[in-house]
């Protein structure tokens, strides 16, 4: 496991973690009719997650050593986003305009955004 998975969106299926090593913090953010509550459990060997269909979610090892964990999807073609890289990466980017206003940040911060992806 990478020390950092975080901001994925995966559409229209579930995601079962299963800690086999490590110390893994998981969590996930619900949907804005459960006004964007943020879930999260540390996992250690044995335990088992699921991740709700469509939700941001993110798992970070906390751990002193490397963690190990087994991900299973409920379909074949599990259609991944990545969040930060499809908002400020797009091509060609989305208007400052747009961006600014939907994450309340001036448009240096925007551009600096976007000069990542």
């Amino acid at each position: 496991m990478a020390d950092l998975n975080f901001h994925t969106l995966i559409l229209m299926l579930q995601k079962v973690l299963v800690v086999m090593e490590g110390a893994p913090l998981v969590g996930f953010v619900s949907s804005n009719h459960d006004n964007n509550r943020l879930f999260t459990k540390v996992l250690n060997k044995g335990d088992v997650f699921v991740f709700p269909i469509g939700m941001i979610h993110f798992q970070l090892n906390i751990g002193n050593t490397p963690a190990v964990a087994f991900a299973g999807l409920s379909s074949q073609n599990p259609g991944v986003i990545t969040i930060a890289n499809t908002v400020f990466g797009s091509h060609p980017p989305i208007n400052l305009d747009v961006l600014t206003k939907a994450y309340m940040l001036d448009k240096n911060a925007v551009q600096y955004l976007q000069s990542k992806f």
